[in-house]
């Protein structure tokens, strides 16, 4: 892969929005190259700056136009491909005043995927795997305009951190009214 080609092909993919990009991405972008050939070129373009490893196999394009506030949420989303995610439990609580706490540095998430925490140059993403359906966690979630995931109601939120034993003693008692507890994560 020479550096041009990338820088072209970047620029294409950030007019579409696109910046954040899994291995599997850019060598769809090169189908010719090797596997030993991408490694190396991964690496060379990550040294020129040209691309920052955010993961392990993902990659962001750190000259792009369309970056925005919610790198975090696209990264998340790229982390679990196939998975229903959503921002849940503190941080979205955070987010509704539910709780005077404030997650610095860490997002944390509902995925149909696998449960783990990946630390990543724009926070630590903690992702908890629930066990609910998809029509279910349309049903208790929305999609707000602009974030790559979808958000928790603040009830849905509530039961989520009650469900997987979370902390609850910070939430707002008035915030805790009619909520059903001991579900099924």
């Amino acid at each position: 892969m020479k550096k041009i080609e990338l820088i072209h092909k970047l620029s294409e993919l950030d007019r579409r929005g696109v910046y954040v990009l899994a291995r599997r991405d850019i060598e769809k972008l090169f189908p010719d190259e090797s596997e030993k050939a991408m490694e190396k070129s991964l690496q060379r373009m990550v040294a020129d700056g040209l691309l920052q490893r955010v993961a392990k196999g993902l990659y962001l394009n750190p000259a792009a136009t369309s970056k925005n506030r919610w790198i975090a949420e696209e990264i998340a989303r790229a982390l679990r491909p196939g998975s229903l995610s959503y921002v849940s439990l503190e941080s979205i609580l955070s987010e509704y005043g539910a709780i005077s706490q404030i997650p610095i540095n860490r997002m944390t998430v509902m995925t149909t995927g696998k449960s783990g925490v990946v630390d990543t140059p724009y926070g630590t993403i903690e992702f908890t795997h629930t066990k609910r359906r998809a029509a279910e966690i349309i049903k208790r979630t929305m999609q707000a305009k602009g974030r790559p995931l979808r958000i928790a109601t603040k009830q849905a939120a509530i039961r989520d951190l009650l469900r997987v034993g979370r902390n609850a003693n910070m939430i707002d008692r008035s915030e805790l009214e009619d909520e059903p507890q001991g579900e099924e994560a």
